[in-house]
């Protein structure tokens, strides 16, 4: 019976396979964090009134480099007369600096663009490295800004490649005005809602004080992509890090939410993110979630009178995404209820501050976005009354939300922005003014889409 001492051999090695497996398994369920909470969950009995659901999703950590998603991105380059100098030369060092931090496996496209569209490099792995940062240092300025075709072009490229377990990003830089072809902000924003729909999404950095500022933040917020303004061309190679950063730390796409309000609980508006609302349910879309950051909307809903002591369900909210780790599509869902209490202490005390906090600055940023269509409208002083509201509310809440002493500090801190992007609004000097208004655009955004 020689064969019976191996049977706890066989037993060890099938153990060890199982664990083996399971945590083979368990490195590949990571999942996001998901949380969908109220700001008050606990309201005043006995009166209708507002309150702030924030539904946040937190990228899980990524354990190593190797675990970064492959990349597949096209470089698009303003090589038109503006970009002469300085400019340009910054623009090639900071795309080669680019790939040469890609890996073998990853695509790349870059594309120079002035009257017409050059495909300097059609999308390729990044095999070949030398050779591909050897033709961007080809590069040669000349013409007008032919921003459009550009994007399309780079798109066009991406396509070639195009992977739902890949990220797919057109990164644009520019320093002037789009002036050949479709040129208006609503026809660019129609080019990134249709490329969000294909997976694709355009970061756009804009360099200098020329650019269109309407024309970049609309480019990218519709196809959920990032904004920077850069002032001055030595920045490039910062925020070209600081992107593909970001094109590295991707650990979710085709993120989809859905919050369905339950009987009785009536929307009012979506704050920090675009959304439909239909019968009640509301549905948004991020392109991307990236590892250890937080995205999230806030929604404002009326909640009817109830009595105290009583609970009431609110909303069941669904969420919807590709694990870019699994390669397979998670769901998951939460339930949302809130309490009524006949006690102002009971209801202070069970505020949720960090929602709250969020629900402010979306706030804040809707009356910033207020204030600079007046601004734009030339209508400086009602500009400046909504900023001066802007930074009271501000002021308020950071000691609600902290104390008196030591107010919370990312309020207090916004409320101090907010002071001094209202004391330029009456600029009389164009130039000045140009600058601010391009850092207030930015600020926006960053808020709005939680932009690192």
């Amino acid at each position: 019976m020689k064969t019976v001492p191996l049977l706890p051999r066989w037993r060890h090695l099938l153990q060890v396979l199982t664990a083996a497996l399971l945590a083979a398994h368990g490195a590949q369920a990571k999942t996001i964090d998901f949380q969908a909470s109220l700001a008050t969950p606990v309201v005043q009995a006995g009166k209708a009134q507002t309150a702030f659901l924030k539904v946040a999703l937190t990228g899980f950590e990524l354990a190593s480099q190797g675990d970064r998603p492959l990349a597949n991105v096209a470089i698009v380059i303003d090589k038109s007369g503006s970009m002469s100098g300085e400019r340009i030369d910054r623009a090639k060092e900071a795309a080669a600096m680019a790939v040469n931090g890609l890996g073998s496996n990853d695509i790349v496209a870059i594309l120079a663009f002035d009257n017409t569209v050059d495909v300097v490099v059609p999308a390729t792995k990044v095999s070949d490295k030398a050779r591909i940062t050897q033709a961007i240092h080809n590069i040669r300025v000349a013409g007008g800004t032919g921003l459009f075709a550009g994007v399309s072009k780079g798109a066009a490229e991406v396509h070639k490649f195009l992977d739902k377990t890949r990220v797919n990003r057109v990164i644009l830089l520019s320093d002037g005005q789009a002036n050949i072809g479709p040129s208006s902000p609503a026809e660019l924003g129609q080019l990134g809602a249709m490329l969000a729909r294909q997976g694709i999404s355009v970061t756009t950095i804009g360099l200098g004080t020329s650019y269109n500022e309407d024309l970049m933040t609309q480019l990218a917020a519709n196809s959920d992509g990032n904004h920077a303004f850069v002032e001055n061309s030595r920045d490039l190679v910062r925020i070209f890090q600081r992107e593909f950063g970001d094109v590295g730390s991707v650990v979710a796409q085709e993120v989809e939410l859905t919050i369905r309000l339950k009987h009785g609980i009536r929307p009012v508006r979506i704050l920090g993110r675009e959304g439909e609302i239909t019968n009640g349910v509301v549905r948004l879309r991020m392109n991307q979630l990236y590892s250890q950051q937080e995205k999230y909307v806030v929604l404002e809903v009326e909640v009817p009178a109830g009595k105290a002591g009583a609970q009431m369900d609110l909303a069941a909210v669904d969420v919807s995404y590709l694990n870019m780790q699994s390669k397979s599509k998670d769901n998951m869902s939460r339930a949302v209820a809130v309490s009524f209490s006949a006690s102002t202490e009971a209801v202070a005390k069970a505020t949720d501050k960090k929602v709250m906090e969020s629900a402010v600055q979306q706030v804040s940023n809707e009356m910033s976005k207020e204030a600079l269509r007046l601004r734009d409208s030339g209508k400086v002083e009602e500009a400046k009354q909504v900023m001066q509201a802007n930074s009271n509310y501000l002021a308020d809440k950071a000691v609600s939300l902290g104390s008196a002493a030591a107010p919370a500090p990312a309020l207090a801190a916004m409320e101090a922005e907010s002071r001094s992007q209202a004391s330029k609004l009456d600029s009389k000097d164009n130039a000045e003014w140009n600058v601010s208004r391009k850092k207030m655009k930015e600020e926006q955004y960053k808020l709005e889409k939680q932009q690192r």
